[in-house]
């Protein structure tokens, strides 16, 4: 145990930065598992986006998160879900 007033803080975040880390990975995992389960538009939207929100808040690396995405994408591909390209805009 820490006895400097500091270490126990830090003690303190560690543990509660390990909780909310946890909740994100469950996020993604969970909306991996609906995207696979029933593979539509809607559920890769949000398998992507909680992919999205990792990298934001820097529990992946970006290049891991699209990595993945990627992957969801081929899965979706071969599944034969419909996907459309976004128009780009200038």
């Amino acid at each position: 145990m820490p006895i400097i007033k500091s270490a126990k803080k830090a003690a303190r975040q560690a543990t509660k930065r390990t909780e909310h880390n946890v909740e994100i990975k469950k996020d993604i995992k969970a909306a991996v598992k609906a995207f696979k389960a029933k593979p539509t538009k809607t559920s890769l939207a949000k398998a992507q986006s909680e992919y999205d929100k990792a990298v934001k808040k820097d529990l992946l690396k970006k290049n891991t998160a699209s990595r993945r995405k990627v992957a969801l994408y081929a899965f979706a591909k071969k599944a034969g879900v419909k996907l459309t390209q976004a128009k780009k805009s200038k």
